[in-house]
Formats: structure tokens, C-alpha cells, sequence
């Protein structure tokens, strides 16, 4: 497994914006990375993720608003928020998958969340 420290959290009102930063302890080039949310009450969803060819995809709810990125000089991934709603408080939990097929079972290789709150 490779070690993910997610940043960038925190309390923002509606209609703004965060940046979480997903930090790698080593090379992430040949990883599926993700990031998840987990709000209270709920299980955790996937919102974005990126192929190591740079192709993402997006949970329907946060299409437009949300942007995930990947740095792999930096072993960093970003997932860049806009237009924050209540709804996208959660946990957000980056996720590294070293398989080489897809599936929508996430692989057991996390960090250890940030808090993101939306007030309104």
C-alpha cells in the first residue's frame, strides 16, 4: 500500500470553494486514484476519480462543480471544489487502487480523511 495524507478541509460557507490535496508517500503513476465522501448517516460514495491516463469521471451530483487532478512529479492528487452545497459536507477520503481492471468495489488503501463542512 502507499501511505495518502489528505489536506485542505475545513468550514466554508455555501457557494464557495476548497482545494484537497491527497499526498502520496510514493509514486502514485500506475494508481486509480479517488476520492470519496462519507456524510454522517451514510455510506461513503465515490465522487471523482482519475486514471493514470489523465481520463476522470464524476459522481452526477458534483459534475461541473468538482475537478480532480493529478500531479505525479508531486505524488499528489487534487480534487479542486466549486460552488459548495450543505449536501457535500462529508468525510473526504482519498483512495489509491492499484488494480488493473475496473470495479466499482473501492480497494482498502486510504488516507485518513479531511472534514469538509458546508453551512448555509
Amino acid at each position: 500500500q502507499v501511505q495518502l495524507v489528505e489536506s485542505g478541509g475545513g468550514l466554508v460557507q455555501a457557494g464557495g470553494s476548497l482545494r484537497l490535496s491527497c499526498a502520496a508517500s510514493r509514486s502514485i503513476f500506475s494508481y486509480l486514484m479517488g476520492w470519496y465522501r462519507q456524510a454522517p448517516g451514510k455510506q461513503r460514495e465515490l465522487v471523482a476519480r482519475i486514471t493514470r491516463h489523465g481520463s476522470t469521471s464524476y459522481e452526477d451530483s458534483v459534475k461541473g462543480r468538482f475537478t480532480i487532478s493529478r500531479d505525479n512529479a508531486k505524488n499528489t492528487v487534487y480534487l479542486q471544489m466549486n460552488s459548495l452545497k450543505p449536501e457535500d459536507t462529508a468525510v473526504y477520503y482519498c483512495n489509491a487502487d492499484p488494480r488493473l481492471y475496473y470495479t466499482d468495489t473501492p480497494y482498502d488503501n486510504w488516507g485518513q480523511g479531511t472534514q469538509v463542512t458546508v453551512s448555509s
